[in-house]
């Protein structure tokens, strides 16, 4: 008999269940939301002067340590406590200010309903996401989110699937309201994350990154040509700033310059041409403060090696090349 035969059900069409059985879940939490406990819920979470501190065990438990994580990512500080931990210990990490949420399908583990009265002498709020508000858990919650479901995904109804498919989305929205609520942005979340790449993007900008002062190459524009060659060797960067003494830039000059002055001097290239005279004029230029980001789209746009800095004043301030966006993993 052949693998086949003995699963006459197809592995798309079980896919496909299990896929429909949980989206339907996500779409019937709307009939149990109340837009003003709601309101109360995340206005409370918002000024709390605690922790948001998640509890839950089994699968349960696994949604509540991805919520913690996403709370805490997201602006508001929050932990896991594993209730039976809490029990022998770990309940001293929970004080007042703080506030619980507590995460049980059916509403009656015994080791959530052993320690949220201790919780609750505290004085500490609880808020319960239950599938069934009949539970010791929705008796013992001040804020209730219910996340019933119809089925699980489970052909034998058995495994937690859409209902923790339905405690994880439903928490999730919950943290997505108090961030939007708090007015946390995008910066705020790279702060959160500043080994990342989405805080490299957001965080690192063009000042953190440029060439300046000693490690500048700048040369002044009566520098003779031979002596701008120099500097460029020198700086490695491939190519040079032309500015006077005082900081103001009169252009560049890079490695295609010298090829096409070659090009086109030949053998009667003068070394000591004054450098001024076959610089590139006004280049592109950005300003220190701009995201990394900024100055590689620059580049891409532009066909750009390097962009030079300046300040408000015009002044030259450094310079910036693709290949240190790379090596800061910006781009």
């Amino acid at each position: 008999m052949s693998p086949n035969d003995q699963h006459p059900h197809s592995a798309q069409a079980s896919v496909l269940r299990t896929l429909t059985i949980e989206a339907n879940a996500i779409r019937a939490l709307e009939s149990h939301l109340d837009a003003g406990k709601l309101e109360a819920l995340v206005a409370q979470i918002v000024s709390m002067p605690g922790r948001l501190v998640v509890m839950g065990i089994g699968k349960s438990g696994h949604i509540g340590r991805k919520l913690a994580a996403t709370f805490a990512s997201t602006g508001t500080p929050s932990f896991f406590v594993h209730p039976a931990e809490a029990q022998h210990g770990d309940l001293g990490m929970i004080r007042p200010g703080d506030m619980v949420l507590a995460l049980s399908y059916s509403g009656q583990t015994d080791e959530l309903r052993a320690v949220l009265p201790h919780v609750r002498r505290l004085g500490v709020p609880v808020v319960g996401l239950t599938g069934k508000a009949d539970s010791s858990l929705a008796a013992m919650s001040d804020h209730l989110l219910l996340a019933p479901v119809s089925e699980e995904a489970c052909p034998h109804n058995l495994a937690p699937t859409a209902s923790t498919t339905a405690a994880l989305a439903l928490g999730d929205a919950l943290a997505v309201a108090v961030l939007e609520r708090r007015g946390f942005t995008a910066d705020d979340f790279a702060r959160s994350h500043p080994g990342g790449a989405l805080g490299r993007r957001l965080l690192v900008r063009v000042g953190d990154l440029m060439h300046k002062g000693a490690g500048l190459p700048v040369v002044e524009p009566g520098a003779p040509l031979i002596r701008a060659l120099e500097v460029m060797s020198q700086g490695r960067l491939g190519m040079t700033c032309v500015a006077s003494a005082e900081g103001q830039l009169e252009g560049i000059f890079t490695d295609g310059d010298l090829r096409r002055l070659i090009a086109k001097s030949g053998a009667g290239l003068n070394p000591q041409l004054p450098i001024g005279d076959v610089a590139s004029r006004n280049p592109h230029s950005i300003h220190a403060s701009a995201l990394g980001t900024e100055a590689a789209l620059q580049m891409e746009q532009r066909r750009l090696n390097h962009l030079v800095v300046l300040d408000d004043a015009g002044r030259l301030e450094g310079v910036i090349g693709l290949r240190d966006l790379l090596d800061a993993k910006v781009i």
